[in-house]
């Protein structure tokens, strides 16, 4: 019936009763909501959940792993030198060098695929949450929070603006719904849904008005179901960082393949001219003399260098260490309350110069209360003392809140505390009628609706048509913004029931309301008129065109709504401000409400700043010109009165004038300025599914302070980038020139194929897991926001790698050259043995220090909080071990290196000058253009100067 949409079976069956009844559910109450009714439902129609595809296994990461060409080209080389090995020297010892770099190669893929298959199970964590919506059902008559996977067939569902709906089924009641069912039939036409089209499908979204709906179909035996179960979430996604790294690596490694030509050819070329020597002086090939096989395994030896060096060359650690910093961040910022739903807004929030700000609930704490009423020209002492009060104006005011609302109120049979739901602003005004005495279930059993118009954030207002069903009288009543409301009416009724003309009292009520307002209270105002039956469509499809009457009403009521400010919010704002984070609010309460609101926040210094146009109306910045307003938005600190249009406008505005900018939003109508943003961050309390799916981020406690959280956690992914491209670079430049250079001057490298891939070991995938995984500072948010096209490496960057590199660089050519005559063994090969155990170490100990200095690259005190990341002090310790095994089973297996604590001592005190070293050229000044940007001009200078003069 429901695949098929089938109006003719839903009548067989006797409707939408009919159904509910086979069902065995209540159309108002719902099922009963027992463990034992909800398992029988499940067991019998299926759970609202579909079968995910499962995500790629560990040995698929395996596979991808070992694909890398480099590493290939290194396993045959390997499978090689072991053939020759085994050939020449015998098993027991020719296996030790192709072995060696089969088990780093090995070593190298391992963690390699452990490290991508751990953060593919974070993404999926990850998505799965984005998925759990959570939604309101009728169950036993009350209204009652649940995941959208706990929907049970039979349940009664409230469908409002904005809701997604969470399976199939069929509408009990509607008022002026309308579906987007854009994501099952790909067609972005709004179906308007009314008794006459019944059936709601899974997956669509709610684009304006009311509804209740009976669950008919969950799970897999829906078409969202089906659809959800044939695809598979794609995690995939590459970030803008992701893509310039990859480009940087591409770079480099093109450098490093040079380099590694020109290192086979010079090795080449001294092996076979009789230029290199063996351990004991020996030259290794003579012409004639020396074996085919001696030779060729000679020559295996100098190719799987030359690939090592490539290895190194290639930083694939880069975008390795973003995927590690993302997946990082995005857990650390689950626990901050925000929920990440697309990638590239980690790193472009750290990125954001202005926060465009809700203020209800996001700056508030969206717990709302009437603490003042105005009835007519008399304010109550108390809000809820309804003793002085006509009965007339009573009965009118109670049911206008009880018809006029998308809240309910459930009284428990059993005498337990009355329970409201709803909206923030609609609950407060709810608990105010039960507060004056109104009976829910009983008001609403006495009149018939006939048309709603919803709640609309553009019009600020929302209205109902009633049928008394005593005596067919009608009334339409009106409920929304005061001074709106306020405009459409003509009378009011005063506290004792007489009907006066509002024309002479109109400036006694509108200062009313900015009194209110001035205190931060939101000011909404009750309203009705009386119509006649007769002037009312009878026609269902005209009465669902019809606009309802809003001119000549009869003010009723005006309520001040308290909404306090959140605590901790004034703080998050100085934070922002101190970052060079402009905050902007945007509200739709009147100004002298987002004035109070904004001076209490600290979002404005003071009254004198509350000028146009630091503080202006919707309309007023809607009317001015698009260039007008380019300039104008630079000015707005704060918007009242704003319609969701408005805050679209402004976005792109602050977006032409250069801005980068975050856009808080909840409501459906946000949508459009939460794309248009840089950054669109959703709440996750308050916000429609519409606007979540608009939003790159979701803030789940919808406060303000999470905001500010996720502008650290923003610029922390920027900053431990760069903290690691610094390290890699270092590691790369030295090795590459410490092994060009010997390879050029001695015929033989310093560094091996087994040390330069535990380097690479070291570099990408430790290295990336210690410096990507550094926790935000405070000091992120005392320097201004980085611009998205600032170059990945700074003019600072530049100087701390090129003081270490040369360092580093200096050190281990003088041991390479003049390391024999330092260290004197007992024999030649001794001697050789301390010379490469003493490179290979102190190479080691200075990539180790150099992580330090690579943890703070603009701080002098490089330790700063050290203690405090477990993993960084972890990984260093780790490295350290496995630095010793390596020695160990080195010198054990080839004889190249060996184990002398002597050493040890000197390789740490040669790392541990580093740090000084490092700390004294942060006193060598830089020039604060960007070395790039330098460049870049210079090759655009001397291309102007070669181009031929023109006529």
């Amino acid at each position: 019936m429901s695949k098929d949409q089938n109006i003719a079976a839903l009548q067989e069956n006797g409707g939408v009763k009919g159904l509910s009844d086979l069902l065995k559910s209540d159309l108002e109450k719902g099922i009963n909501g027992s463990d034992d009714d909800i398992l029988k439902r499940r067991v019998t129609f299926g759970t609202n959940t579909y079968p995910k595809k499962k995500g790629r296994s560990f040995w698929m990461f395996l596979w991808d792993a070992w694909q890398d060409l480099t590493l290939i080209i290194l396993i045959i080389a390997a499978v090689v030198s072991l053939a020759l090995g085994i050939k020449t020297e015998g098993l027991q010892e020719g296996w030790y060098d192709g072995g060696s770099i089969a088990f780093a190669v090995f070593l190298v893929i391992i963690v390699t695929a452990t490290s991508d298959y751990r953060q593919s199970l974070q993404f999926q964590n990850l998505n799965s949450e984005k998925q759990n919506i959570q939604l309101e059902v009728i169950r036993g008559g009350r209204a009652t929070k649940i995941s959208i996977f706990d929907v049970v067939v039979g349940d009664v569902v409230p469908l409002k603006i904005g809701d997604q709906v969470p399976a199939d089924g069929v509408i009990i009641t509607a008022h002026s719904l309308a579906i987007d069912e854009s994501s099952m039939t790909g067609e972005s036409k709004i179906i308007h849904k009314d008794h006459k089209s019944p059936f709601l499908m899974s997956g669509c979204k709610v684009a304006d008005g009311v509804g209740v709906m009976l669950v008919t179909g969950v799970g897999i035996n829906t078409e969202w179901g089906l659809l959800m179960a044939s695809i598979s979430e794609d995690t995939g996604e590459e970030t803008p960082l992701q893509v310039r790294l990859n480009g940087v690596a591409t770079f480099i490694g093109i450098i490093g393949l040079t380099v590694a030509g020109v290192v086979l050819v010079v090795l080449l070329g001294r092996y076979f001219s009789g230029n290199t020597k063996d351990l004991n002086g020996n030259v290794e090939f003579v012409a004639g003399q020396t074996s085919i096989s001696s030779a060729l395994d000679d020559v295996v030896k100098i190719f799987t260098i030359a690939v090592t060096i490539v290895v190194v060359a290639v930083p694939e650690g880069l975008p390795l260490a973003v995927t590690l910093t993302l997946a990082y961040s995005m857990r650390k910022m689950m626990a901050d309350k925000a929920l990440v739903r697309r990638l590239s807004a980690c790193e472009t929030m750290g990125c954001a110069t202005t926060i465009c700000s809700d203020k209800t609930g996001t700056l508030t704490l969206n717990q709302m209360a009437v603490v003042e009423a105005c009835i007519g020209r008399k304010k109550l002492n108390s809000p809820d003392d309804s003793s002085k009060l006509n009965s007339e104006v009573l009965s009118l005011i109670k049911e206008g809140i009880a018809q006029n609302t998308t809240g309910t109120v459930f009284v428990p049979k059993d005498g337990g505390e009355t329970e409201i739901s709803g909206s923030p602003t609609e609950k407060a005004i709810l608990s105010w009628a039960v507060k004056l005495g109104m009976d829910f279930d009983l008001i609403r059993s006495h009149s018939i609706v006939l048309h709603v118009f919803p709640f609309n954030s553009e019009k600020k207002r929302g209205g109902v048509l009633l049928k008394q069903n005593v005596d067919s009288t009608v009334h339409i009543h009106w409920k929304g913004a005061a001074e709106i409301v306020l405009g459409k009416c003509s009378q009011y009724l005063d506290s004792n029931g007489s009907l006066l003309s509002i024309e002479e009292e109109k400036d006694f009520f509108k200062a009313a309301i900015e009194d209110m307002a001035a205190r931060s209270l939101r000011c909404v105002a009750i309203a009705y008129r009386s119509y006649e039956l007769d002037r009312v469509p009878s026609n269902e499809e005209d009465l669902a065109q019809w606009s309802l009457p809003e001119d000549e009403l009869v003010l009723l009521a005006i309520v001040g709504i308290k909404d306090p400010c959140r605590p901790g919010v004034k703080d998050a704002v100085t934070t922002c401000t101190a970052a060079g984070v402009k905050v902007r609010m945007v509200t739709g309460d009147n100004l002298q409400t987002a004035k109070a609101i904004a001076l209490e926040c600290g979002i404005l210094a003071s009254h004198i700043d509350a000028v146009e146009p630091v503080i202006i109306e919707g309309k007023t910045f809607r009317a001015l010109s698009e260039n007008e307003r380019e300039q104008v938005a630079k000015q707005i600190t704060v918007m009242g009165r704003s319609s969701p249009n408005d805050k679209l406008l402004l976005v792109q505005a602050l977006r032409k004038g250069g801005e980068v900018v975050a856009v808080t939003g909840d409501g459906t109508n946000d949508a459009p300025a939460l794309h248009e943003a840089d950054i669109g961050l959703s709440m996750g309390i308050s916000g429609t599914e519409v606007a979540k799916e608009s939003s790159d981020i979701i803030i789940l406690d919808d406060n303000f302070a999470s905001v500010v959280k996720v502008v650290r956690w923003g610029r922390s992914v920027s900053a431990n980038i760069q903290k690691f491209i610094q390290f890699q670079l270092t590691v790369n430049v030295a090795a590459l020139a410490i092994n060009v250079v010997a390879a050029v001057s001695s015929g033989d490298v310093p560094l091996n194929a087994v040390q330069l891939l535990w380097l690479n070991l070291i570099m990408d995938t430790l290295g990336a897991l210690a410096l990507a995984t550094e926790p935000p500072t405070d000091h992120l948010m005392h320097r201004p926001p980085v611009g998205r096209r600032e170059p990945l490496i700074t003019n600072n960057m530049w100087r701390n790698l090129l003081v270490q590199a040369v360092y580093q660089i200096a050190v281990l050519l003088v041991l390479n050259f003049g390391g024999e005559s330092i260290l004197r063994g007992n024999s030649a090969v001794e001697t050789m043995q301390l010379k490469n155990t003493l490179i290979f170490n102190a190479f080691v100990l200075c990539q180790i220090f150099n992580e330090f200095n690579a943890r703070k690259p603009d701080q002098m005190n490089v330790f700063t909080g050290v203690t405090k990341n477990r993993l960084f002090v972890g990984i260093v310790g780790l490295t350290l071990i496995l630095q010793v095994i390596i020695i160990e089973f080195l010198g054990k297996f080839t004889g190249t290196v060996r184990l002398d604590w002597k050493l040890w001592l000197v390789s740490f005190i040669i790392g541990l000058v580093s740090w000084p070293l490092a700390v004294l050229g942060k006193f060598i000044p830089v020039p604060k253009t960007p070395l790039s940007r330098t460049f870049k001009r210079m090759l655009m200078r001397f291309k102007r100067s070669r181009a031929p003069a023109t006529q």
